[in-house]
């Protein structure tokens, strides 16, 4: 290369050295006679001066034009202690301007109130400011610990198709027509999950993937339809041996990422876990947990309360919400279909609020009693259907822990989420559905039962969770026909379905294969949590805004007249029975 170091690289070690560099203009000042010029690449900064016969020359630049300096290293008169470069510059001899900007529509820097969608649609420009890549060589890092770590404990790298078949999944699928076969289509894969349990069919004993993945759902700040997964399947392996992986490698990522030491993941069922904090993605971060008051109102003359067939559930903090923050949570809990909410607010004994005077003595006592409720505070209370009320008091959990930083913002806690339901109950369908998916093998304890006891049995499977943010989940996989075959009539799933959807996977476990297990992690939602980025946007090179466009590219757009006769030859182009 010409250049014979980066922006981050010159010291007092190299007083007097001939450098050339190169980079991006950052920032110009002129000084009297003299113009002094930020030069920035990917590594960092370095400061040019220019004077004499070349300040006519710098007066041309403007920021976000690329340069050659060819110059001396010089000792600065007044260092600047925020830059590795900082106690030195660099006198140019000689510039060439290797390229022109004209005005950019932000200015590249970190703190900058453009919009999103403005910085997303020059997203080539946002991708320069020093934060973003920060994430992305951040990311780069991530992806060769992740490797390395997996290569060491024996697991080899194996690629799946994109272009694969549609199944019945968690999500919608993106489909692509097939040119060569017309009427026909391909799904993008929403996980590569039935190909890596083939590879334990076909004799692999450990593998291991960072695929590209693509799911057609909502979007939100943690999710977007295309993302990397950390994939893996190990054959021979149970439950606990995949969470042991898991382990070591979080605790391995960690140290060597971000030098964090994580001294003990917990494991917590999926039943604890929504009792104590309402939700299966918990933040244990903080001691903030709902509470079960049904035995407290047992003989409650309120007649809500009597409805023995619903959940009263509860939360409380030692601080006295206003009237904004109440309404804030009543809110959530509206968005969460829970019918009845309400509160009582406690300052110096005297009690006050909608429910307080609903409320006996002995009620009040045990209130206090259970909150530990000292001087002040305000308790929360709310009644419906039990997942129903904890879904919205998880809801008002997050957001009191946030507004009152009940939590260290630099701390890490991941925990992993087991024995959850094998079945869930789809009120569209009117039945039990597989709650993962049709392949995700029973808890021993529920084997010779499933089918026969689904609002109970349990399944093998386990999530891993960080700061309240599911990173992935993983299961044992059914290889024993028979149980296959029973799971497949406990969702009424009938042998056509089967054999249209998954006849060619099914058909692979005929010829023999080892029990085996596995895991999905986001990779990028993973990092979005370790660089405490307020969204998964912020670490995807080129990502969709929240309504799926791509705001640079503007895709999804419309194709030519040619390429659709090629793929849909009997349709007129405005015709949206392919959609349909």
């Amino acid at each position: 290369m010409i250049r014979t170091h980066n922006n981050n690289q010159l010291t007092l070690k190299d007083l007097n050295k001939k450098v050339i560099l190169q980079g991006y203009i950052d920032k110009i000042r002129k000084l009297g006679k003299k113009i002094f010029v930020d030069l920035r690449d990917m590594y960092g900064i370095t400061q040019i001066l220019f004077e004499d016969d070349l300040v006519d020359e710098a007066m041309l630049l403007k920021n976000e034009y690329v340069v050659q300096v060819d110059g001396v290293v010089l000792k600065r008169l007044s260092a600047n202690p925020g830059l590795v470069t900082g106690e030195v510059e660099v006198k140019c001899k000689k510039l060439q301007i290797i390229s022109k900007s004209i005005l950019t529509p932000f200015e590249i820097k970190d703190d900058l109130d453009a919009s999103e969608e403005t910085r997303m649609k020059y997203r080539y420009l946002d991708l320069r400011r020093p934060l973003i890549q920060k994430n992305f060589i951040f990311k780069s890092q991530i992806y060769k610990i992740t490797r390395n770590f997996f290569y060491e404990n024996e697991f080899i790298e194996i690629p799946t198709p994109i272009l694969g078949k549609a199944t019945p999944e968690g999500a919608r699928d993106f489909v692509v027509p097939s040119r060569l076969n017309k009427g026909k289509w391909y799904a993008l894969p929403q996980s590569p999950q039935l190909y890596k349990q083939l590879f334990m069919v076909s004799g692999f004993d450990r593998y291991f993937q960072i695929a590209r993945t693509f799911r057609d759902e909502d979007l939100r700040n943690d999710r977007q339809l295309e993302f990397d997964q950390l994939d893996l399947e190990m054959s021979f392996a149970k439950q606990e041996d995949v969470i042991f992986i898991i382990d070591t490698y979080i605790k391995e990522l960690f140290l060597k990422a971000l030098n964090y030491k994580i001294e003990n993941i917990p494991h917590i069922s999926f039943s604890d876990s929504i009792e104590k904090y309402g939700c299966d993605k918990p933040d244990i971060r903080y001691d903030l947990y709902l509470h079960t008051l049904n035995d407290i109102f047992k003989d409650s003359q309120f007649p809500i309360f009597k409805d023995t067939n619903k959940s009263i559930r509860s939360i409380a903090v030692k601080y006295l919400l206003s009237k904004k923050e109440i309404e804030a949570c009543e809110e959530i809990s509206k968005q969460n279909h829970c019918q009845f909410f309400s509160f009582v607010k406690i300052t110096n004994k005297e009690w006050s609020g909608p429910l307080a005077s609903k409320l006996s003595d002995k009620e009040k006592a045990s209130l206090i009693n259970k909150f530990k409720v000292k001087d002040n505070g305000t308790i929360i209370i709310a009644h419906d259907e039990y997942l129903k009320v904890s879904a919205a008091l998880s809801g008002i959990r997050t957001k009191l822990a946030k507004d009152y930083k009940l939590y260290d913002e630099n701390s890490f806690k991941p925990c992993f989420i087991v024995d959850f339901p094998l079945f869930e109950f789809s009120e569209e369908e009117n039945r039990y559905v597989s709650a993962h998916n049709p392949f995700t093998m029973p808890s021993q304890k529920y084997i010779d039962n499933f089918e026969n006891n689904k609002p109970e049995a349990m399944a093998a499977s386990y999530d891993l969770v960080i700061n309240g943010y599911e990173m992935g989940s993983g299961a044992e996989r059914i290889t024993d026909q028979e149980i296959q075959k029973r799971m497949f009539k406990a969702i009424d799933m009938d042998n056509e379905e089967i054999e249209n959807n998954f006849g060619w996977f099914i058909n692979a476990y005929k010829y023999g294969a080892p029990y085996h297990a596995g895991m999905g992690i986001g990779i990028d939602r993973l990092i979005m949590v370790m660089t405490k980025s307020d969204s998964i946007r912020e670490i995807i090179s080129f990502p969709k805004n929240s309504k799926g466009i791509c705001a640079m590219t503007n895709a999804p757009s419309e194709i030519d007249d040619q390429e659709f006769k090629d793929t849909f030859p009997s349709l007129p182009k405005n015709n949206n029975i392919i959609f349909k």
